[in-house]
């Protein structure tokens, strides 16, 4: 893998062969040792450390004395300004999407019926979800649709498949419209336990209300995890100006 003949640095020839190797997932559990990159390519230290700096100062991975070498995990990237696809996006980044279901039952619910513009006692559908990325998890998805509406969701078996898709297909409603809200928030114990979080670290709270034919069928609330999962606003000349608003999108499957 080192040709010392090739006018190529050393280091740069350990930097690109490491690059190569993190794309292929090759160090999840840990980073190797300076001795094992040593020993593996036959340089000296200056050169795998010299590697290891530049990979540390792209972000790729993270070095503590007395804690070893790590590589950062991929953080899956979301646009804002449209009614997204979590699912979608987790498996257009190269993750496989995985969800444990934790509920899915019939309950009612006054504060979500307050949400869905629906009487405190009407029986609601009630989806909680683990989102997994690659067999971690990343999102602690919990909705609320009306019992009148998805009642037929109460058969699907959403370990790998999308809410909004099943709604279309089972339920004849396709959400169009909606708004989302973000802020910071302190898991609970139990939250912090299944998002795999350490303590006091924060997690990004998520609120949805999706509308179809001008109606409220879905309030979604839950917890994302902020080293994997990151919003993105994107913008152009065209949309600048003092009344600029984001587009909206249509909705996928979610």
């Amino acid at each position: 893998m080192i040709d010392k003949n090739s006018p190529m640095p050393l280091w740069a020839q350990v930097l690109g062969d490491l690059r190569l190797r993190i794309e292929r997932g090759e160090f999840r559990g840990r980073f190797p040792t300076d001795a094992e990159l040593i020993a593996e390519y036959g340089v000296s230290r200056h050169t795998v450390r010299e590697a290891a700096r530049r990979l540390q100062a792209e972000g790729v991975i993270d070095r503590g004395r007395g804690l070893g070498t790590f590589v950062r995990p991929r953080v899956i990237e979301q646009p804002l300004g449209t009614l997204y696809s979590l699912f979608r996006s987790v498996e257009e980044q190269g993750y496989t999407q995985r969800s444990v279901v934790r509920f899915l039952e019939e309950r009612t619910d006054a504060e979500a019926a307050k949400m869905l513009s629906r009487p405190a006692d009407e029986p609601l559908i009630y989806l909680e979800r683990l989102r997994l990325a690659d067999e971690e998890p990343v999102f602690l998805d919990c909705s609320w649709l009306p019992a009148a509406v998805a009642r037929p969701l109460l058969g699907v078996d959403f370990t790998h498949t999308a809410l909004y898709r099943e709604l279309r297909e089972r339920c004849g409603v396709s959400p169009d419209e909606g708004w989302e809200r973000l802020a910071p928030e302190m898991p609970t114990p139990e939250q912090r336990s299944l998002l795999g979080l350490s303590a006091r670290v924060p997690a990004l709270a998520i609120e949805r209300l999706a509308s179809g034919n001008g109606l409220p069928v879905e309030w979604r609330h839950g917890l994302v995890r902020t080293d994997r999962f990151g919003y993105v606003a994107r913008w152009s000349g065209r949309d600048t100006g003092a009344g600029f608003e984001p587009r909206p999108g249509n909705a996928r499957e979610q």
